[in-house]
């Protein structure tokens, strides 16, 4: 058997054995054709017939070289469930290809395969075509500028084949001494300039900094320099940017297009960061403010996949005096359904038809013998209790009992995103990611598709007492070639699938009569305007913690208020004490708090981030002292922040902003990039690497009271000083020191 797929599995990063590459080939550069077979097959060679624009035919036939499977691209060693199963995935890519050199723009390239199996039989693949494209001169116009036109003359080129255009090529002039940030949540770095990147939404477990992929991008930015501007590359499609790397005054764009409309359209804001940003958010969706409890400590631990070990470790948190707002319970499920409480007894709806907690009898020796009285027990202890969601319908194990009768459901009431088949009609998509391969999935940016699929987790909200939902797993959207209820292609609704899901389950809760609390990993443009945001799975090392820093900085100069991270990493041998309590200390002052751990199998040592688990793993005494120091402090910080929130849902200034924000001509700005301002007064400057001695602190200009001193400082300099791990270098605007000195217990 051989299989070719011209586009693959539409994974964006990585290029499959059996697929054409590049999907359009370019006139005059390398052309990958390839195929999969199977183990019999010995020879496999491609017929290939080419019709110049002319309408010359040639033919020839070409043999294929046998490869050996090869590593994914961005593969994670084996630590822990998920990164076994990328693991799984990186073992598949064995077969046949052909090298060759794609023939002059506007040829139209035919080919088929044909395999010989060791005992001589035969197999072909279908006829398959494609045009050639080549890069060509077009009208500026093809860009349409609103807002003052930065489009440089002459600039704008075209991908096309003669018939239909993929791809519009631009430059946008970049001057000596200008920064540019943002682009959605980055890892890597706080300033673009001199960097290549692109934006498509993309599951990259672990080491995000260094793979240079994200979760939440968005084809915006800002300038920062000079007179100061921004732009949004205004699509859904994936885009790429060259920011001042192959030309040091040009950021040179490229837009994916479609055939209902092969030009692109660019929005330019003129003036400071902050004008840009409120500009930005006016058009894409503003925050909405979320109850103050969010700004408390956030609980997690993906082995508490039991009630008692729930309220054992919400007893511990009292029991140690450590403050905490919210449990976030992600191995709460039949791991099905995700409706469900594992264990719990009901009767499958054969219909699909939503239940209600009547249905369902929890027995008394099951996990979770008494899902409501334990939310209202965590309530009266003021403690809001959000569960995990993924937006797919599971296919492995094959499905049983009520997930059986739900994807059944699904295809009859036409819910799901669908896929081509080898007949010419559609079939429902099925994941083609290394977590939860197979599944399929909802079209939750359809409203009736969304309705359909919350209805189903309504009696969570309005009778179990659920105050919000981890929603999770956003990016499981793969090929150009999916289609959406409303029409669209993937190429063109893939990247909005995560921003649908995050406001389907806050409609839900805000239907329920509950703030709309969804905790997002993926995102992107209008994702601010849906719930909070973390920064997705990392390990726990001062590299990932520095990534994560960068992460949520450019996330909210992109407009992202409500923004965390799992303190310290959540995946892989636990923190050391130093770096633990360093994670802890910035994270008091970022707007979502919590720390997090990822399954483990329940093997010693745990693994769980607790402050106790970690100090006896580490035998360091100071952890938990040091922790509920943080912890408490951070208690007292809530009416700050809540505040401080609401002024930027009414103004779109940041809460946690870099410090050019307030700043543009700051050097430290950049040169201190791991800094920030925290609502009007307070300005951080946190420990983010191991056994630092000596803490600079670039001190923006004005007059400081260090927090946690007392010492009255004048800034526009840049500092050294120590910093004991019971600190964190903050500074408070002295005009506001007498109000907030009680905070920091002076």
């Amino acid at each position: 058997m051989i299989t070719h797929r011209p586009a693959g599995s539409g994974h964006p990063y990585l290029v499959t054995t059996d697929q054409r590459w590049p999907v359009h080939p370019v006139a005059g550069e390398p052309l990958r054709l390839g195929v999969r077979a199977s183990a019999d097959v010995g020879e496999v060679v491609a017929e290939i017939t080419v019709t110049a624009p002319g309408g010359a035919v040639t033919t020839r036939s070409e043999p294929l070289t046998r490869i050996e499977p090869t590593r994914t691209e961005g593969a994670a060693e084996p630590d822990g469930h998920l990164a076994a199963a990328q693991e799984r995935l990186a073992g598949s890519g064995g077969g046949w290809v052909l090298e060759t050199t794609a023939p002059e723009a506007g040829t139209t390239l035919a080919y088929l395969f044909i395999g010989t199996t060791d005992a001589g039989r035969m197999q072909r693949t279908r006829a398959f075509s494609t045009g050639v494209a080549a890069w060509q001169p077009a009208p500026d116009d093809v860009v349409t500028a609103v807002g003052t036109r930065r489009v440089i003359p002459g600039s704008v080129s075209v991908l096309t084949d003669g018939q239909v255009t993929t791809r519009v090529r631009f430059a946008l002039p970049l001057a000596e001494g200008e920064h540019v940030t943002g682009f959605g949540e980055r890892f890597d770095t706080l300033d673009q300039r001199g960097s290549v990147l692109d934006c498509v939404v993309f599951e990259q477990y672990k080491s995000q900094g260094a793979a240079r992929k994200t979760y939440l991008p968005m084809p915006f930015a800002h300038v920062v320099g000079g007179d100061g501007w921004g732009f949004h590359v205004r699509t859904t499609r994936r885009t790429w940017f060259d920011i001042g790397h192959s030309v040091a005054d040009q950021i040179v764009v490229e837009a994916e297009v479609g055939p209902e409309a092969p030009g692109v359209e660019v929005v330019f804001y003129d003036g400071s960061p902050r004008e840009v940003l409120d500009a930005f958010v006016g058009e894409t969706g503003r925050p909405e403010e979320l109850p103050d409890w969010v700004f408390r400590l956030w609980a997690s631990g993906n082995e508490w996949n039991t009630q008692a070990e729930v309220l054992r470790q919400m007893d511990l948190h009292r029991e140690h005096d450590v403050p905490v707002g919210s449990v976030v319970i992600e191995a709460w499920s039949d791991e099905s359904t995700f409706t469900a409480f594992r264990d719990a007894q009901y009767a499958v709806t054969e219909d699909g038809a939503p239940h209600r907690l009547a249905d369902f009898t929890f027995p008394a020796d099951g996990a979770w013998p008494d899902p409501k009285g334990m939310v209202d027990d965590l309530h009266e202890r003021d403690i809001r209790v959000l569960l995990w969601q993924i937006p797919l319908l599971k296919a492995r194990p094959h499905p049983t009992g009520q997930a059986k009768a739900d994807r059944e459901a699904a295809v009859r009431e036409n819910v799901l995103i669908r896929e081509p088949d080898a007949r010419g009609g559609l079939r429902p998509y099925r994941n083609r990611g290394w977590w939860f391969p197979l599944s399929t999935m909802p079209d939750l940016t359809d409203e009736r598709a969304a309705r359909w699929w919350t209805e189903k987790r309504r009696y969570l909200v309005e009778e179990v007492g659920i105050d919000g939902f981890k929603t999770d797993g956003g990016e499981h959207a793969w090929g150009s070639e999916l289609v959406y209820l409303d029409g669209r292609r993937g190429d063109e609704a893939n990247n909005t699938f995560a921003v649908a899901y995050a406001k389907a389950y806050g409609d839900l809760l805000r239907s329920a009569g509950k703030a709309p609390v969804t905790f997002s990993r993926a995102g992107f443009t209008g994702t601010g305007a849906h719930g909070a945001v973390w920064a997705g799975d990392e390990n726990s090392t001062w590299e990932a913690f520095r990534w994560s820093m960068f992460a949520g900085l450019s996330a909210a100069a992109s407009g992202i208020l409500y923004w965390g991270w799992d303190i310290a990493g959540f995946s892989g041998p636990l923190p050391t004490a130093e770096l633990y309590l360093r994670a802890t200390a910035a994270s008091t002052f970022v707007p979502i708090m919590q720390y997090h751990s990822e399954f483990n199998h329940h093997r010693t040592p745990l693994r769980d981030r607790t402050p106790w688990n970690v100090a006896a793993e580490t035998g360091d005494e100071r952890v938990l002292a040091v922790f509920r120091g943080f912890a408490q402090l951070r208690e007292r910080l809530v009416p700050y922040l809540a505040a401080s929130a609401r002024e930027t849902v009414r103004t779109s200034v940041p809460l946690m902003r870099p410090v050019y924000f307030d700043h543009p001509s700051f050097e430290g700005a950049w040169s201190h990039p791991f800094q920030w301002f925290l609502g009007a007064d307070l300005f951080v400057s946190p420990v983010v690497a191991e056994g630092e001695a000596e803490h600079e602190v670039a001190l923006p200009p004005g007059e400081w009271v260090d927090a946690f001193r007392g010492e009255r400082v004048s800034g526009g300099v840049v500092l050294r000083r120590t910093v004991e791990i019971d600190e964190v270098p903050v500074y408070v605007r002295a005009e506001a020191w007498e109000a907030m000195a009680p905070v920091f217990g002076r």
